[in-house]
This record gives structure tokens, C-alpha cells and sequence, in this order.
């Protein structure tokens, strides 16, 4: 208590007092980017295994296409299969 009635004798009670309420924003602000980070780091998360979901659905989608393709006795589309190992989308159509 004796800092602020210091604080205030030296600079003054409206510059001690715009320190004070820029604190209190400085808090309020840090509290809610702490909310927005965890919120970030959780919707990451969320995309990361859906990204992996979706590869191992590309992957699959491929393989039942070998085997329908072997099964009908038709020729598989290599073009196709060589363009899912590659980081672009594998459907062009």
C-alpha cells in the first residue's frame, strides 16, 4: 500500500491510475490469448488426425481399386496410384 501512495505522490493520481488500468488490460488480454492458445492447440490436434484419416482413406480407396481392377481383369490406372504417393490430392476427377 505504501508503494501506491508513493507511486501516486510522485507522478501524479490520473498517470498512477492509467498505469493501474493498463494493467488490468494487460491481465485481461493475457487471460484470454491464454484461452485462444489452448483452443488453437486443441483444433491442431483435431486437424492432424483427420489429415491422417483422410491419407489412410486415399490408401485404402487405392488398394480396393487394385483388387476390383485384378478381379474384373481390367487394367489399373498406374497414373493414378503413383500420383497418391505424392503429396498432391490423388483424385483428379
Amino acid at each position: 500500500m505504501e508503494n501506491a501512495f508513493s507511486l501516486i505522490s510522485e507522478v501524479g493520481f490520473p498517470i498512477a491510475a492509467a498505469l493501474a488500468g493498463g494493467y488490468f488490460v494487460f491481465l485481461t488480454l493475457k487471460f484470454i490469448l491464454a484461452g485462444v492458445l489452448s483452443s488453437i492447440k486443441n483444433l491442431t490436434a483435431i486437424i492432424v488426425t483427420l489429415d491422417n484419416r483422410v491419407k489412410v482413406m486415399v490408401h485404402d480407396v487405392i488398394r480396393i481399386d487394385i483388387r476390383l481392377s485384378n478381379i474384373l481383369g481390367v487394367e489399373p490406372d498406374i497414373e493414378r496410384i503413383s500420383r497418391a504417393d505424392g503429396k498432391e490430392d490423388a483424385r483428379k476427377d
